[in-house]
C-alpha cells in the first residue's frame, strides 16, 4: 500500500507528524504539504505564481503553497507513482458542519478524490493537540479498516473524520454521521495599523445551530468518532425542477 500524507497546518505540525508516525509502518508514506499554515484554504490552487517543492531534514516534502496545491503537484508528477489512498491532517482543532467547505485539510482530501483516490481527512476536535497519539492510533485502526476490506483500488470515497481528544481506551464505537450547521461568524475584527489604516480579521466560527442526532457534532460531543462520507456534487437537485420554471419564464419574457 502507498499513502500519501498532506495537511493544512504545514508540514513541521505536530498532527501530521504524529499520523506518518502511525502510518508509516503499514505503508509506503510521503508527506507533502504545506511550508506554512494553510488553515481555512479550502480547495484553493495557486495559478499565478511559481511553486517550489523542498525537503526537510527528517524526508517531508513542502511546497509553497495550499494543501490542494500540495496534493495536486503530487499526483500529477512530483511522485512519479499513483497513490492507493491520500490522508489528510492531523487537523489541530475540528472540521465539521459548515468547517468542512472552508477546510483546507478536507480541501487537500478532495484533491485526492478528484483524481479518483480514496481520501480521508482527519481532525481533532479542540485545539492544542491534547491526546495526539491516540487520535493518529485511532487514524491508523480507520486505514487498516478500510485496507482489510479491500475498499482501496476501488471506487474513489471522501470521508471526514473527526476524533475526539480522549484517551484511546475512552473512544466509543465510531459513528456515521451526516454534517452539522453552524451559526454565522462572529463579527469581523477591526484595529488601526500603526499607519492609520483600518485592519480586519475574519472572526471566529459561529456556535453549532443543528447538533441534533445523528450529526457530526452531536456524536463527538458524546466521544464518537465521527465518520461522515462526502461528495463534491453541490447540485441543489431537490430544486431543479423549481429553476427549469424559472428559465422558462425568463425565455418567455425575453421573447415576448
Amino acid at each position: 500500500m502507498k499513502i500519501l500524507i498532506s495537511n493544512d497546518d504545514g508540514f513541521q505540525a505536530p498532527g501530521i507528524v504524529a499520523l506518518y508516525e502511525a502510518l508509516k509502518t503499514l505503508a509506503d508514506v510521503e508527506v507533502v504539504a504545506p511550508e506554512h499554515n494553510n488553515s481555512a484554504k479550502s480547495n484553493a490552487l495557486t495559478l499565478h505564481s511559481p511553486l517550489y517543492v523542498h525537503r526537510a531534514a527528517n524526508g517531508f516534502r513542502y511546497v509553497n503553497g495550499t494543501p490542494a496545491d500540495c496534493v495536486h503537484i503530487a499526483l500529477t508528477g512530483l511522485l512519479g507513482y499513483r497513490p492507493d489512498l491520500v490522508v489528510s491532517g492531523i487537523n489541530n482543532g475540528a472540521n465539521m458542519g459548515d468547517d468542512t467547505i472552508y477546510s483546507g485539510t478536507v480541501g487537500a482530501a478532495m484533491e485526492g478524490y478528484l483524481f479518483g483516490i480514496p481520501s480521508i481527512a482527519f481532525s481533532q476536535v479542540d485545539k492544542g493537540w491534547g491526546e495526539l497519539a491516540s487520535a493518529a492510533l485511532k487514524a491508523r485502526e480507520i486505514v487498516q479498516q478500510v485496507q482489510a476490506q479491500a475498499m482501496l483500488g476501488s471506487q474513489p470515497w471522501l470521508l471526514n473524520v473527526n476524533l475526539p481528544n480522549l484517551p484511546l481506551d475512552q473512544f466509543k464505537p465510531a459513528r456515521v454521521c451526516r454534517l452539522g450547521r453552524r451559526h454565522a461568524a462572529e463579527p469581523v475584527i477591526t484595529q488601526q495599523s500603526p499607519r492609520g489604516e483600518t485592519m480586519y480579521w475574519i472572526g471566529s466560527a459561529g456556535p453549532a445551530m443543528d447538533e441534533a442526532e445523528g450529526t457530526d457534532f452531536h456524536a463527538t460531543a458524546l466521544g464518537h468518532v465521527a465518520i461522515t462520507p462526502l461528495k463534491v456534487d453541490l447540485t441543489d437537485h431537490d430544486h431543479l425542477g423549481d429553476w427549469v420554471q424559472t428559465a422558462a419564464k425568463l425565455h418567455a419574457g425575453a421573447g415576448a
